[in-house]
Order: C-alpha cells, then sequence, then structure tokens
C-alpha cells in the first residue's frame, strides 16, 4: 500500500461533489451506516473497510481519515484527551512503548482512556463505500462491454472489426478486469483467429496489441506459432507504428519461451533487418532495449546465428555501443560475444574499424558482465589477427586497461583473461619498448 498523502482539499467531498467539512457532513447525513446503509450497496450488503482500502489502493485520502502514525487510513479511530485521534492499534503500541504523550502535540495526557470516535469511523466508511461501490460499478461495466467486443467480433468485417478491436484494445489496456474477462470468455481464441495471410496490418496491428495485454497459455502461443501468423508479424514488425512494431517484437519473443518452438520460425531473413531497423532508431529510442532483447533469444539458437552476421548486424551493433545505458549494453555484448563464435562473425569483428577501440572503453566503468564479454570479444579478435590487431590495441590504450582490471577486486576469471590478452600484445614488443609504447610506467608506480 503506497503512502498515503493528504487531500489537496481542506474538506471532504459529499456525494453531491460539495466540499464539506467534518462538522458540515456529519450534519448533513453524509454519514454511510447511520441511515439507511450505504448508497448503491446491494439489499443486506455489508461492505468490509479493511478490504475496501486495500483493494482501492488510493494514494491521495482526507486527511481527517489518516492516523498521524501510520499515516494511512483509519479503520478504527479513537480519540485522546487532547482531542487527537489515532488508529487503535496505533496508539495503543505508543503507550505500550512507554509513552504517555499525545503523539501530535507532545501533551503529557491527563487521562490515558481512548474514546471510539463513531462518527468519524462512519464517516469513513461512508466516503471508502461510495468509492468502492463506484469502482465495482466501472468494472462489471468494462467487463460487460470486453464480453460483448468479443461478440461482435465474431461478426463483423471491414473497418467496423478495426474498430471493435481499437476499442478492445483500449479496454484491456486500462482494466485488469477486462482482461480477465477476454481470457475467461474465450477471448483470445476469437482475436488469434483474426491473424493471417490475408489480415490487413490495421487490425493485426490491434490484435497484437491486445495479445501483449492478455495471458496466454501453451494451447494460445502454440496457435500463434502458425508460420503465417508470424510472416503477418514479421510483416508488421517491418512496417507498423513504433508501438506496433515494439508489441510484434515482444510477442515473438514471448512465444520463443514456449518448449516446442521451432526455430525455423525466426530463421527469416526479414525479421532480422527489421530488429535492426528498430535498435538502430534514433527517434524512438524506446525500441532499442526490445529489439536487443528478441535478438538475444535468437542468438541462443546457433543455426540463425550466421544469419545475423549474413545482414551485417556487427558493424552496426558495435558502432551502437557507446550509446547504449547497461541494460541495453549488456545485451549488445551478449550478441556479439555469441556471434564471435562463428568464423563469419570473428572475420567481421575484425574489419569493423571500431571494434578494438569501443571494447577496450568497456573495460572499466560498466558491470562486470559487459567487461567480461568485451574481453571474450577482444580475445577472439587479436587471436584472429596476432600481427595487427595487438598492435592497435596497444595504441588505444587497451594494455593500461588490462593492467587496471588485473590489479582491481574483480572475478579472477576477468584477472586471468586480462593477463592472457596483455601477454598477446606483448608478443610483438621488446619489454621495454612494449612498456613505452603502452605508457605503462605511470601505472605500474
Amino acid at each position: 500500500m503506497p503512502m498515503f498523502q493528504p487531500s489537496k482539499r481542506d474538506g471532504i467531498a459529499g456525494f453531491d461533489g460539495q466540499v464539506l467539512d467534518l462538522d458540515t457532513a456529519v450534519k448533513d447525513g453524509v454519514l454511510g451506516g447511520v441511515g439507511g446503509g450505504v448508497i448503491g450497496a446491494g439489499v443486506g450488503e455489508k461492505l468490509d473497510l479493511k478490504k475496501m482500502i486495500e483493494e482501492l489502493d488510493l494514494s491521495e485520502v482526507p486527511s481527517v481519515f489518516v492516523c498521524p502514525i501510520s499515516l494511512e487510513p483509519m479503520q478504527d479511530p479513537v480519540t485522546l484527551c487532547t482531542g487527537q485521534t489515532y488508529e487503535r492499534p496505533n496508539i495503543l503500541k505508543w503507550f505500550s512503548l512507554g509513552h504517555y504523550t499525545c503523539p501530535t502535540t507532545m501533551q503529557e495526557l491527563w487521562d490515558d482512556s481512548v474514546t471510539p470516535n463513531k462518527t468519524l469511523y462512519h464517516l469513513i466508511y461512508s466516503w471508502f463505500s461510495q468509492k468502492y461501490l463506484l469502482a465495482r460499478k466501472r468494472a462489471e461495466d468494462v467487463q460487460g462491454r470486453a464480453a460483448e467486443l468479443i461478440e461482435s467480433l465474431k461478426k463483423v468485417k471491414g473497418q467496423t472489426r478495426v474498430q471493435a478491436l481499437k476499442e478492445l484494445h483500449q479496454v484491456v489496456a486500462a482494466h485488469a478486469t477486462a482482461r480477465k474477462t477476454v481470457v475467461d470468455e474465450g477471448g483470445v481464441a476469437v482475436i488469434s483467429s483474426l491473424l493471417g495471410p490475408f489480415t490487413s496490418h490495421a487490425v493485426g496491428s490491434e490484435v497484437i496489441g491486445i495479445l501483449m495485454n492478455l495471458t496466454l497459455d501453451s494451447e494460445a502461443k502454440s496457435d500463434l506459432m502458425q508460420p503465417a501468423k508470424i510472416s503477418l508479424m514479421v510483416d508488421i514488425l517491418n512496417e507498423g507504428s513504433i508501438e506496433t512494431r515494439i508489441n510484434c517484437t515482444r510477442l515473438i519473443e514471448k512465444l520463443m519461451e514456449e518448449k516446442d518452438f521451432r526455430t525455423e520460425l525466426i530463421s527469416s531473413h526479414s525479421l532480422l533487418v527489421g530488429l535492426m531497423r528498430l535498435v538502430k532508431g534514433k527517434r524512438h529510442t524506446n525500441g532499442i532495449l526490445p529489439g536487443l532483447s528478441l535478438l538475444r533469444s535468437i542468438c541462443l539458437h546457433e543455426e540463425v546465428r550466421s544469419l545475423i552476421v549474413t545482414i551485417g548486424a556487427v558493424p552496426q551493433l558495435v558502432e551502437l555501443l557507446p550509446s547504449l545505458d547497461p541494460d541495453c549494453l549488456e545485451l549488445a555484448l551478449f550478441i556479439l560475444d555469441s556471434l564471435s563464435s562463428l568464423p563469419q562473425g570473428r572475420v567481421a569483428l575484425k574489419d569493423s574499424p571500431n571494434t578494438i577501440l569501443n571494447m577496450s572503453q568497456l573495460l572499466m566503468g560498466v558491470p562486470e558482465i559487459c567487461t567480461q564479454y568485451a574481453l571474450s570479444i577482444l580475445c577472439s579478435v587479436c587471436k584472429l589477427a596476432p600481427e595487427e590487431c595487438p598492435s592497435l590495441a596497444v595504441n588505444v590504450g587497451l594494455a593500461a586497461k588490462l593492467l587496471l582490471v588485473i590489479q582491481s577486486g574483480c572475478n579472477p576469471v576477468l584477472k586471468q583473461q586480462s593477463a592472457e590478452l596483455l601477454k598477446l600484445c606483448s608478443l610483438n614488443y621488446m619489454d621495454s619498448m612494449f612498456i613505452s609504447k603502452c605508457k605503462l610506467i605511470k601505472t605500474i608506480q
């Protein structure tokens, strides 16, 4: 439950929207449970105050309802002789700690008895009941509307279908109850059935947006793994809005979590090109993380790695490294490290003009896992071209950084990798020349 903040208004909203203070509220009868029950409650229905407070989870309530000790709405308000009101368990705990003062005013108490504040309790109960019943009615309306839209999607076509899908997309994105209704009413199968080889992008975009908001079971995922449906997702990934492209990316990654997912479904030149466009997008940087996340999942399938190299992903990812945040950086380095396991991947890394420079800059000041990937990539490249790459590495200051890694308190495996790479870099030099070339004297001292 969040920390409750006093309302911006000093008073309390009545049922007609007027702002009332406590005295006016009592005088005018705005007290649920005092004279005829709560407005909107069912006959004989008794609402539980604790349940209402927890389910509504409101961050702003009238300050008079909030216990000064816990800063949470009171369920059993009691008043001290000073006139201050507290939640009963909180003030009794205050007394049990040996405090015989009023927590708010710090006045000494001449009477430590507490008096139930029934008026305030009823006011709190009435206020939360009104909010709760209104929220419940809205939820029921939303559930009913979601069920209606699912039924209509079985019949309507054309622009009417697009409008129904747009409304359903908005409803499920905003209301958990609507999402549950769609799943319980068999709506996932209805919505999924709208995806196919002849589905328009307008329909497909909304369907994918809806599915991303729903909990999909294995049967639903298996249905979505049909080649025609994956092909449509890939098409939309290449041509849709940024929101739709991100939804396509996340949906495909969600499908890849299934045990029976087939590698051939992602062995698509068009899919990989679309992902790289998403990752490189300068106008919409919110697509970088989901794009790299899916590429990482694809890299786990060794059969597809060579295709990733073929589309030119290696130099593009190398150039992106300096601009990535830590989460994206780790994903990009994982991908490059995976591709370095292939001969053509190592060649692509060697041929990328900034591979050694960018990797060298990632040995310090980044998460340890990023240093590990960077070292692994540097080792692969330098071993591939021992005459060329180590000299280039020395020129960009790699040796000094390797020495710093060795002297740091990092993982012993990283220290060992750094030592091996440092030795590889020194093979083409005499010891004194190597130290001079690398400008290591100050570092060693």
